[in-house]
């Protein structure tokens, strides 16, 4: 008898070893792509076509990441605090270690910037301004939030809802 061809390409049968293995990764800060390159895990989309399928995926997915996004937050709490390497000693006395700090620095503001970008509404960085019963809601440093609150606030001035004020060039 003759054996079957082996199998080439990555696993596409849901298994709870490889269910496991992606929480535990995800629960750890771990991407979801950078979990399925491990030996013997399925493409990534594949993990997240089972998940469309099942919310109970869906939704063990999102609390892991949730937990994930914590250690991550944790991680760059502990490297801004750590000041073991902040200082060489010198011939001179101690010196300041710009390398070891500019390193930490970009370690955190990574860290940070992932997490405003994979998780905006807990780690983002953002505006609420409410008037009149309306919600501006925008990344900080973005120019079109306050060109969007001035006109706003131009059109309740202009609705007799704000004062004028005027700026001493009448």
């Amino acid at each position: 008898m003759a054996k079957a061809p082996k199998k080439i390409g990555r696993p596409s049968k849901r298994t709870p070893e490889i269910i496991d293995r992606v929480l535990d990764g995800l629960r750890s800060g771990t991407p979801l792509t950078v979990i399925c390159r491990e030996e013997g895990m399925p493409d990534d989309d594949t993990i997240r076509r089972w998940a469309e399928k099942d919310d109970n995926l869906l939704r063990a997915i999102a609390r892991a990441r949730d937990t994930g996004h914590d250690v991550i937050a944790m991680e760059a709490l502990a490297i801004a605090d750590d000041t073991a390497n902040d200082t060489i000693k010198t011939e001179h006395g101690d010196k300041p270690n710009s390398e070891w700090i500019t390193r930490s620095r970009l370690r955190v503001d990574t860290r940070l910037k992932l997490l405003a970008k994979w998780n905006p509404k807990r780690y983002g960085d953002r505006i609420d301004v409410t008037s009149g019963g309306e919600k501006i809601q925008r990344e900080a440093g973005e120019t079109e939030k306050f060109s969007r609150l001035a006109a706003l606030m131009e059109e309740k001035r202009n609705a007799g809802l704000l004062p004028h004020f005027s700026d001493g060039e009448d």
